[in-house]
């Protein structure tokens, strides 16, 4: 755990002499976006990327490229070293990367006018004796506890900052404490059996991974749900001239109601409600929350 909080700390400090690929007057020469696949490879959320690199790059009428990482602190290298121009963050991945003020928040999923939240989740196996955080607590030592992805709010952020609440030190007060990488990876970890308890987020880990028939609702027991976590924000570079982040900024905001296809493509891959979504425009402070939450956790040092 220690190794992996060192890890964002110089992810963090990351210097990066590389020239930024920008023309004379900061706009991108070519556009490059940056997703964190985290584990889910299938088809459709591959099509659907396709579509919307394609919608973009007519919208803007210059050449998108897609890069996919493996985890967030690759996105977050991927911005700051000046290798991407967009980048699809979690809450906590960006207010890591908004340290060194590289990038700024365009749009998150919305509906009603208001960002989409969400939430996660601390659950067992059903197969498990572990029937609720009372039996956690008493039986922490002879447990193993998995988290997604160190930069991950649902995954590892929130449900740490619980644990410790209740005097439950990831660090300490389990047999072992690691990451699985990606929401599905710590799911099946559990249900598996190789881990005791898992943290994942309920839409996105659990009830994706239900509704494509990974596993069963009744494989799981869910032992702890957070408060809503708001929507991961989609993200760009700030040292772009302005007015074109703007113009980036309106075809996302526009583009559920220009290309609904397009759009909805890509967010059913996530929620079932996809044709009632629209992205939502969202600015830093709207993630004050994740970042008082990462201020309470002490062996999380990363802010001033």
């Amino acid at each position: 755990m220690k190794n992996v909080l060192i890890f964002l700390i110089s992810l963090l400090l990351f210097s990066c002499g590389k020239t930024s690929d920008l023309d004379e007057n900061n706009i991108p020469k070519k556009i490059v976006v940056v997703f964190n696949n985290s584990g889910d490879n299938t088809g459709s959320l591959i099509k659907a990327r396709e579509k919307f690199k394609d919608y973009l790059s007519k919208k803007l009428d210059k050449e998108v490229e897609l890069y996919i990482t493996t985890d967030y602190t690759s996105v977050i290298e991927a911005i700051n070293s000046k290798k991407a121009h967009i980048a699809y963050l979690s809450p906590f991945s960006y207010i890591l990367a908004a340290q060194k003020k590289n990038v700024t928040p365009l749009v998150a999923v919305g509906m009603n006018g208001e960002p989409r939240m969400y939430s996660s989740i601390i659950f067992t196996s059903s197969k498990s004796s572990i029937k609720s955080i009372e039996d956690v607590k008493k039986r922490a030592k002879s447990l193993n506890l998995c988290f997604v992805d160190p930069a991950s709010a649902s995954g590892h952020l929130v449900p740490r900052a619980y644990l410790e609440s209740i005097g439950l030190s990831p660090d300490n007060a389990f047999k072992e404490t690691l990451f699985a990488g990606t929401h599905p990876a710590s799911v099946l970890t559990v249900t598996s059996g190789k881990v005791d308890i898992g943290c994942t987020t309920a839409e996105f880990g659990l009830q994706k991974m239900v509704k494509e028939g990974i596993i069963k609702k009744d494989d799981v027991r869910v032992l702890w749900t957070s408060d809503p976590i708001v929507a991961s924000p989609i993200c760009i570079r700030s040292d772009i001239n302005q007015e074109y982040i703007e113009k980036i900024k309106s075809i996302y905001l526009n583009l559920a109601k220009d290309d609904p296809e397009v759009f909805t493509s890509y967010i059913k891959v996530f929620y079932a409600d996809a044709d009632k979504m629209a992205y939502f425009p969202v600015n830093d402070s709207l993630y004050n929350g994740i970042r008082k939450i990462a201020r309470g956790i002490k062996d999380i040092n990363l802010f001033k």
